[in-house]
């Protein structure tokens, strides 16, 4: 944990420094040389060892006793898919069981203030992904994110959120009920960030790579020019995840760019098992 508390360092430094020390008790003896040798780079100034040390172990301690697991970069319950992004990152905090790593999983996103026909084709899709045996990955925001969440777990799926907060800071409140049934329907609450960490703006885009990275594919279900949905659709794009876009939505600006560079449109869940060559065995309906 203490890597992952470290300032000024990008996410593939952090991850150079992980794979470089066998426990925290190496690194806290190590030396402002010794680090810039493993970075290669100079630092402008070094840390406060023993106080990235106490805010370490006050994540831990605050992670366990909120019923908050780790799980890190170099262990292998790690999603597989996401150890592969440029960025990912180093440990992960997240509620309920981690994604099935044999089984691929299709993120939905798109605006918060979707219209009802996409809305309801997110709804629709997610549960007919459910129903075949697929678990869905979105941000657990209000619109085309919780349309998602709920249509994959009435599906009879396990659906992943992914947060920009810390995993014992719901937002919106408002999804709190549908963070709860999540958790209840043995998916999982997921994020980069400490226990305690709100849901500060900048970090809904970061967020964003981990959504797609986790995923084989990703679907938008609808976005305007500006959203965070098209910030999702260009981390698939750089880390070579399949993208699609929803039919209900093209009538939006950020799909029809979408569509204009050769994103192929998506009907329903069928499209994508037969894109991915997948037998479709309905698992039935889930609480």
């Amino acid at each position: 944990m203490m890597i992952t508390r470290l300032p000024g360092l990008s996410f593939p430094e952090k991850i150079t420094l992980c794979e470089s020390f066998k426990g925290e008790s190496d690194f806290v003896q190590t030396s402002k040389a010794d680090i810039e040798l493993i970075i290669q780079r100079k630092l402008a100034e070094f840390w406060n060892i023993s106080e990235i040390q106490a805010s370490a172990e006050k994540d831990a301690k605050t992670a366990r006793l909120r019923g908050i697991n780790t799980v890190c970069w170099h262990s292998s319950a790690y999603p597989p898919l996401l150890r592969e992004i440029y960025d990912p990152p180093p440990l992960l905090y997240f509620r309920g069981t981690l994604p099935n790593p044999e089984v691929p999983l299709v993120a939905i996103v798109g605006t918060r203030k979707p219209g009802p026909r996409a809305a309801a084709q997110a709804y629709g899709i997610a549960k007919g992904l459910g129903q075949g045996g697929l678990s869905v990955v979105s941000g657990l925001a209000i619109g085309i994110d919780a349309m998602a969440h709920r249509g994959n777990i009435d599906g009879g799926a396990s659906t992943i959120a992914v947060l920009g907060s810390g995993a014992d800071e719901i937002y919106p409140s408002s999804n709190r009920p549908l963070a709860r049934r999540v958790l209840e329907t043995g998916g999982a609450l997921l994020t980069e960030y400490p226990p305690g960490t709100g849901p500060r703006k900048w970090n809904f885009p970061a967020r964003n790579r981990i959504i797609s990275g986790l995923s084989r594919g990703v679907l938008i279900a609808e976005a305007p020019q500006k959203s965070g949905a098209l910030i999702t659709a260009r981390f698939a794009l750089e880390q070579g995840r399949e993208l699609w876009v929803a039919s209900a939505g093209i009538v939006s600006k950020g799909i029809e760019k979408l569509t204009g560079e050769g994103a192929p449109v998506v009907h329903s869940a069928d499209d994508i098992f037969k894109a991915w060559n997948m037998e479709i065995q309905r698992i039935g309906y889930g609480g």
